[in-house]
């Protein structure tokens, strides 16, 4: 079998199949790129997989996951200014935490260059939202790239670079998950390692990079110049293909695919613009599109974010043509597949679509809510919290594995904003309650990344709440990334900043646990109890990579009186009903970690077989 380490560091030219996210790795190899940060998240993790591939002594990027997406950032910032071509990766809501600083770097000189890349969510495949990245590129004056299949993914990060070499500017690659994870054969060029070289910070020759009040129009200045050589190279990114109809569709990335297979034959009788450079737009070439047709259909996903420009280019012009956009609500959500654009494309032009002799429909998946691994540490902090909190309390949720408390039936963990939320938000609704308790939680990854802030000032300003720190050792729900954690003791810097009431437990031991947790609620200011166990998925391939394959099983005896406890509340995915009503475990998902033993109110749970090496209990 093909190592991807060592595939991605032939000297070439060769093909190969592989994702988009692991084509952009030799691009990177290819490009010269010598720094490359990342926070995990979805679509994006098999970047780092990819270069984490490399075997060490060939590897000739320097890379790590940072606390969080803006530090990521300002890392790999610092080292293309000073001379280091670099790169960053998050995903779609990671925009949102480096948005701080990312609005200010097109107003700099970077001489290194420095490519974003962002993986956007149509369909909220992974996210709490479906948010468009290309309203930061507007916003910051910072030109975005969008690929259409990893091909253009690996070609269009090599160009990137090239262009923000050349023009000393950030450039912004857009992903959303299917270019992320489109695999196909991709042609690749020649690799030559390039020595790292000498530092080039200089703020005298490329200053200034103070923004201040005398210097921002400056600097502002110099970044709107750049966007207007950027208008220039997006000209070369406009890709027409047609026979002179009357019909003309606009379109972009995934979309544009999804287009061709829903017009098939069809599609030659339009004429179709393929915008590679979404921001800024190929003015010239859209004003010509425009003119030469009497109706021009926009295909976007997400936001209407090239028809505005389009239909100012056609105002401001004064071209005389009819510009159709998105006509209803649903054509602004969800993931431009096939399915979709046939829905969007029939209600524009029913003639246009291919005609199949059924329907197009959706490919129908069996429903799979989604649920705590079996031997989640997690899952006794729910069942526990699920019999002291009263109907009138109140819980809040954050991001993470822990944010599936508030499923059936632990039914804990009742709203969510963003990484990090929880104190803040737990802070603002323990004010004025007079008999509600309120609990809020934190992963050990998301503490680092957002959650210092709100604790700090729920310590400062003495409000009155329960916060829970989920430790399992890892950032568990994008691939199980290291997190400072790993280093840096929670409790250590809890009690560093005030906080008076601390618990530490292994949420195993239940009887403790429930404890503890019965104190901390009536304990009546800030108090925080750090839940512990490991991820007991990374625990059981950690097994497996070591050798230790069989686990002990659990099983039913006869003691079994059909209580259900341990699936109706426990809610461990090991045990499952019978046609006769019986409850017997699915040897397949028990881990046989034993900790479902407490919660049998007939004590009928025992091992099956305890061997050498036996379960996590």
């Amino acid at each position: 079998m093909k190592s991807l380490g060592e595939v991605l560091i032939q000297r070439g030219p060769f093909s190969e199949i592989v994702i988009g996210n692991s084509a952009i790795v030799r691009a990177m190899l290819e490009s010269g790129v010598k720094v490359v940060t990342s926070y995990p998240g979805s679509p994006t993790p098999e970047i780092a997989e990819a270069i984490n591939s490399i075997p060490k002594d060939k590897n000739p990027l320097y890379f790590e996951f940072s606390t969080n997406e803006k530090v990521a950032l300002e890392l790999a910032f610092g080292a293309a200014v000073n001379g280091y071509t670099s790169c960053v990766f998050f995903k779609s809501v990671g925009m949102n935490v480096v948005a701080d600083s990312f609005v200010q770097l097109s107003m700099m000189e970077i001489p290194g260059g420095m490519v974003i890349v962002t993986g956007d969510d149509p369909g909220a495949n992974s996210s709490q939202n479906e948010q468009d990245n290309r309203h930061y590129a507007r916003l910051s004056y910072t030109p975005i790239f969008e690929p259409k299949d990893a091909q253009e993914v690996y070609e269009m990060f090599k160009k990137a670079v090239e262009y923000s070499r050349k023009l000393r500017s950030p450039v912004v690659l857009r992903l959303t998950t299917h270019t992320a994870h489109f695999k196909q054969k991709v042609s690749f060029g020649v690799y030559e390692p390039s020595p790292t070289g000498e530092p080039l910070f200089d703020p005298n020759a490329n200053g200034p990079y103070i923004p201040i009040a005398q210097n921002v129009p400056v600097m502002k200045r110099r970044a709107l110049e750049k966007l207007l050589r950027w208008q220039e190279i997006s000209e070369n990114y406009a890709f027409l293909q047609g026979n002179g109809s009357d019909v003309g569709i606009i379109t972009a990335g995934l979309p544009y695919l999804s287009l061709l297979d829903v017009l098939g034959e069809n599609a030659k009788k339009v004429d179709i613009l393929r915008l590679g450079m979404v921001y800024p737009l190929p003015r010239k070439a859209i004003s010509e599109f425009l003119r030469k047709h009497k109706v021009v259909k926009i295909l976007e996903e997400l936001d209407d974010f090239i028809e505005e420009k389009v239909k100012a280019i056609a105002y401001e012009e004064r071209i005389d043509v009819e510009i159709v956009g998105k006509t209803d609500i649903e054509d602004w959500i969800g993931e431009y597949t096939p399915e979709k654009v046939y829905s969007v494309m029939s209600k524009f032009s029913p003639e246009l679509v291919r005609k199949v002799e059924k329907p197009v429909k959706s490919v129908r998946v069996v429903n799979r809510p989604p649920q705590l691994c079996p031997g989640c540490g997690h899952r006794p902090v729910f069942y526990v919290l699920s019999k002291l909190l009263r109907e009138k309390d109140i819980s809040v949720a954050d991001i993470g594995c822990h944010t599936l408390g508030f499923l059936e039936p632990y039914k804990v963990g009742q709203i969510l904003l963003s990484m990090g939320h929880s104190t803040g938000t737990a802070s603002g609704l323990s004010m004025f309650n007079k008999d509600r308790k309120v609990v809020a939680f934190l992963g050990d990854s998301t503490f680092f990344h957002a959650g210092l802030p709100g604790i700090i000032n729920a310590v400062f300003n003495k409000h009155n709440f329960t916060l829970v720190v989920m430790e399992n050792g890892t950032t568990a729900m994008t691939g199980h990334q290291d997190h400072p954690g790993k280093a840096i003791k929670i409790r250590q810097i809890l009690e560093a900043i005030g906080v008076k009431h601390i618990w530490e437990v292994d949420t195993y031991q239940q009887d403790k646990l429930e404890e503890i947790l019965k104190t901390a609620l009536e304990t009546p200011e800030f108090n925080v109890v750090i839940a512990k166990h490991p991820c007991m998925l990374k625990f059981t391939r950690e097994r497996r990579r070591k050798g230790i394959i069989k686990v002990p099983q659990m099983k039913v005896t006869n003691r079994c009186t059909l209580a259900g406890v341990c699936i109706t509340k426990f809610a461990c995915p090991s045990f499952q009903r019978a046609d006769d009503g019986s409850i017997f475990v699915h040897e397949d998902l028990c881990i046989g970690d034993g900790s479902c033993m407490v919660v049998c109110p007939s004590g009928a749970l025992e091992f099956e077989k305890i061997e050498t090496g036996g379960g996590a209990k």
